[in-house]
């Protein structure tokens, strides 16, 4: 009888986690992750993505970025970047968004942009 408990419990345990790994497996598919450089002279990193967002810090040439978002402002037909800058010139880390042209994962500029949603 305990085996048997045991095994079921086992059992269940283990489709749990098979379903709490999907749930985390199409969440993380909504996001891409990489590292790139700003391609602009210097870029204005936001609070969200809107050009009137509040400016949390400003990125330079060449500055490392980690992104793991793209998000698209219908209103002002412009794609942003999320991510943290990492600044060369005093190591200050600044988490937010970006003009995508100038922090791209092609590290050119202009970058190709994704599609835009409908």
């Amino acid at each position: 009888m305990i085996t048997r408990h045991r095994v079921l419990a086992a059992a269940s345990l283990g489709l749990a986690v098979a379903v709490g790994g999907l749930v985390t497996a199409t969440t993380a598919q909504a996001y891409d992750t990489g590292k790139t450089t700003i391609s602009c002279s210097a870029v204005k990193i936001r609070k969200a993505p809107s050009k009137t967002a509040t400016v949390v810090g400003i990125g330079y040439r060449h500055d490392k970025v980690v992104y793991d978002q793209w998000a698209y402002k219908k209103a002002e037909k412009t794609w942003y970047t999320r991510g943290t800058v990492t600044r060369k010139s005093d190591g200050k880390k600044i988490r937010g968004y970006m003009i995508y042209n100038c922090a791209n994962p092609y590290q050119t500029n202009p970058a190709p942009k994704p599609s835009i949603p409908k």
